[in-house]
């Protein structure tokens, strides 16, 4: 389902390709960051009227990809798990902080009797891959988690043996 932005995009988008009909074509495209097919539609009338009646199908899917830019630009090329992760109260009013993190790690481990492989950290708290494995190295780093491999699958696991049960 659209957002209210996204619909208020995708009808000022509408609004300004009826410009064309009075002389102003290609403003629908400048507005969507289209800048140079823009510039190329203004001065030609929307390449004599034929690329400005086009683009009444084109408008939609203009807006969307100007919406998906804000985004990548805004979350980088995580932009697809930003996505299809699930929005929490934490993640709409802050970012967590470091310790907030491995207190989530330290939760996770608990869950699992003191033993946690990068992928259960991941699938536990939330954290990317990355993230998760580097929290994990550096706890170890610090003595406060061991690190062994499951003797079965010879996955690493990090092992702590505080709250272990």
């Amino acid at each position: 389902m659209a957002s209210p932005a996204s619909n208020q995009r995708l009808t000022l988008s509408y609004l300004l390709w009826l410009g064309g009909f009075f002389g102003f074509s290609g403003l629908h495209r400048l507005y969507n960051g289209k800048i140079i097919s823009g510039l190329i539609w203004f001065f030609t009338l929307g390449l004599l009227g034929v690329g400005q009646f086009v683009d009444v199908f084109l408008v939609p899917g203009m807006t969307e990809d100007h919406e998906l830019r804000k985004l990548r630009a805004a979350y980088g090329n995580d932009l697809y798990n930003v996505l299809n992760q699930p929005i929490t109260t934490t993640q709409t009013q802050r970012s967590l902080t470091r310790e907030e993190k491995m207190v989530k790690l330290l939760r996770a481990a608990k869950q699992n009797a003191g033993h946690l492989s990068v992928t259960q950290a991941v699938l536990e708290t939330g954290l990317g891959f990355e993230e998760a494995e580097t929290l994990l190295s550096d706890m170890a780093r610090s003595g406060y988690v061991a690190i062994d491999n499951h003797p079965q699958s010879g996955v690493v696991i990090y092992r702590f043996d505080e709250i272990a049960v």
